[in-house]
């Protein structure tokens, strides 16, 4: 992974040394809220419902073992004992007092993390695939690419105050486990016909209030003009986009507005000044960041373990385990292993500090000493020895980090929702907990199949309900918290935005709702078809009937 040069570290000790002046000023009385409000924002601090929220960045989601102790002490040290894994590869504490946010950036900085552009209307982490560099299907790693964007987009001050936050991901896999269609820039990697990489570019997409796909604004840019290209990007959005209304304020709205043909046609006009400038990346510079990025040192190992499989064969439950948890890695005789975040009892992406150690020794122990975050709120081991498997699945699962449920029902995307956040509608943590202990029995799980399900306490889509195949959106209704059904989005190279399939419920209804969801697609369904092509197959209208009845859905329709 990537490691901080004197230059790298002299910055991000002196953003510390800075901020630590500014709350003391603030504590001081000398700066007013709406003074100390940007300066906070732009360390990755929030006021929310009940105290202040510190965000962590995880560039492209990748963290080494003396990271995630770090992390583990911050918790324990300074917040309530956990930490929380976003949508976006980072981490937030939830409950810092205000006083010691220095000291935990300064305990960062001592292992090369920050909380810098985290927050405010800048761009921010930078996120990719979680098994880049060892998935099977994987073209081009993408990790030395995401690390020049964030080195480029870092401190940039044509960029610090743009009309909104700016979100870029990155994919390199044949899969896209990114959902670069759901991003401000989506970058896909690719080769032309002489086999030089470059980058299908994609614009304007997004969730939230306004949910809107990505649209192609370039099939092919040349690695050399990235960098140069995604400025006049930002540049036609900087000069372009609504500053006087915070909801039309994202890249999307702008690139509807226009049309992408008019928005193409701007950014080409803008990009023939800069594109042979100097941003203009060279061999060299590509060549000392990739250099970061080496291969560890895999044994020769044969395809398939006999100790793996003959435990696999007589472990149900391991098997279990690894035929969800466990995704295949190109070196042979190694895995990609997923620490599963959705123990029934915790909020999905909760993970205790004690955890986070025993998390750190088995990166050691198995994984070269790194790891990775995943949007889905879940870790990866991404380099374990199949011969190690068996060991790392009983430490987990007595750390409760081994649910079988990666990709199912129960491995549910949730935003903090009204438990924490100012800004929710409603509770989105209860509502993830009433289902996992509704649907705990992994036979029914299994047999049920590939299903996301996206929570939401807010339309600002932090659990990106948008793109669940099914989503919960937590709405207020005259004071109350109810919750919306959509159906049919869906995430990777596919993606589709899910539609509400009528009235909201209230919280306790949930469960049943899900059940009857459930119910429908296991009466429709055709031999070994998912959820999500069950759904595009025979529409909504049978889920509405199944979850309204027949008389509430004639009653919607005379209403229409």
């Amino acid at each position: 992974m990537y490691r901080y040069d004197s230059y790298d570290q002299r910055i991000v000790d002196e953003r510390v040394a800075q901020f630590r002046e500014q709350t003391r000023r603030y504590l001081a009385g000398e700066l007013t809220d709406d003074e100390f409000r940007p300066l906070r924002l732009q360390n990755g601090l929030y006021v929310q419902r009940h105290a202040p929220m510190l965000r962590v960045a995880v560039p492209y989601g990748l963290l080494s073992s003396a990271q995630v102790r770090t992390l583990a002490h911050i918790a324990r040290t300074y917040d309530k004992g956990y930490a929380h894994f976003t949508t976006r590869q980072n981490v937030q504490f939830n409950w810092p007092d205000l006083k010691v946010v220095p000291e935990i950036l300064a305990e960062l900085a001592t292992v090369q993390m920050h909380a810098i552009q985290t927050s405010g209307a800048c761009i921010r982490n930078i996120t990719s695939d979680p098994f880049a560099g060892v998935a099977g299907d994987e073209l081009i790693d993408p990790r030395p690419w995401c690390e020049i964007l964030r080195q480029w987009s870092t401190f940039h001050p044509e960029f610090a105050f743009l009309p909104r936050k700016f979100k870029i991901a990155v994919n390199g896999a044949e899969e896209d486990r990114a959902v670069i269609q759901c991003h401000d820039i989506g970058l896909e990697l690719k080769r032309d016909a002489a086999g030089q990489i470059g980058f299908r570019v994609l614009v304007g997409g997004g969730l939230g209030r306004t949910p809107i796909i990505g649209e192609e604004i370039s099939a092919y840019v040349p690695w050399q003009h990235i960098i140069t290209y995604c400025e006049a990007i930002l540049r036609v959005y900087n000069r372009h986009g609504r500053r006087d209304n915070l909801y039309k304020a994202r890249i999307k709205i702008l690139v509807k507005a226009l049309g992408i043909e008019e928005f193409r046609r701007q950014v080409e006009a803008e990009w023939l000044h800069t594109k042979d400038g100097p941003s203009t990346l060279t061999e060299a510079e590509v060549a000392r960041v990739a250099g970061h990025f080496t291969t560890p040192a895999y044994a020769a190992l044969t395809a398939e373990d006999a100790v793996f499989a003959a435990r696999r064969g007589d472990t149900p439950a391991f098997a279990a385990w690894v035929r969800r948890n466990v995704r295949p890695h190109k070196v042979p005789g190694y895995a990609i292993a997923i620490l599963s975040l959705k123990h029934p009892k915790s909020p999905p992406g909760d993970i205790t500090a004690e955890q986070l150690d025993l998390v750190a020794s088995w990166a050691d122990a198995y994984s070269f000493g790194e790891l990775r975050a995943t949007h889905e709120q879940n870790l990866v081991l991404a380099d374990v020895k199949q011969s190690d498997l068996f060991t790392l699945w009983e430490q987990a699962r007595d750390a409760g980090l081994a649910t079988p449920t990666f990709g199912l029902l129960t491995d549910i995307i949730c935003c903090p929702g009204g438990d924490f956040c100012a800004l929710a509608n409603a509770k989105s943590i209860p509502i993830a907990n009433a289902l996992q202990a509704r649907f705990d029995d992994l036979d029914y799980l299994h047999d049920i199949g590939e299903l996301e399900l996206n929570i939401s306490g807010c339309m600002n889509s932090c659990g990106h309900h948008h793109v669940g195949h099914i989503g919960i959106l937590g709405v207020d209704k005259n004071g109350e918290e109810w919750y919306q059904v959509s159906l049919g989005g869906s995430q990777g190279k596919r993606t589709s935005l899910g539609k509400v399939i009528g009235r909201s419920f209230a919280a306790a209804e949930m469960p049943d709702v899900i059940g009857k969801i459930l119910d429908v697609y296991v009466a429709q369904r055709q031999t070994a078809e998912a959820f999500i092509d069950t759904v595009r197959r025979i529409g909504l209208d049978p889920f509405k009937l199944g979850v309204y009845g027949e008389a509430a859905v004639k009653e919607r329709k005379q209403h229409v």
